[in-house]
């Protein structure tokens, strides 16, 4: 039975591979994919409307924009430490 490496070996192994370029693949280009619309309900919009100028933002799609943006890293961060507590009950 093999078992796998911890984070800490993956992350040991990364460090220590890390300028050498015959351990990674070849690089893959991305492009960015159009954006995506979001319908939302006018009395949703409207609201959101009045808090993107409470907080002098040039846009509301802007505010929107980065108060999704900070509610999904503020998920990932949650996700990442439930993650961390749950491995380390196991370990």
């Amino acid at each position: 039975m093999t078992m796998g490496l911890s984070a800490q070996e993956i992350d040991q192994s990364v460090v220590a591979q890390a300028a050498d370029d015959a351990a990674w693949e070849q690089l893959i280009l991305v492009q960015r994919t159009a954006p995506a619309s979001l319908a939302l309900r006018a009395e949703l919009a409207a609201r959101a409307t009045f808090l993107a100028q409470l907080h002098r933002t040039p846009s509301v799609e802007e505010w929107l924009r980065r108060v999704i943006q900070e509610r999904v890293e503020l998920e990932e961060a949650a996700f990442s430490g439930i993650k961390r507590s749950l491995a380390a009950r196991t370990a």
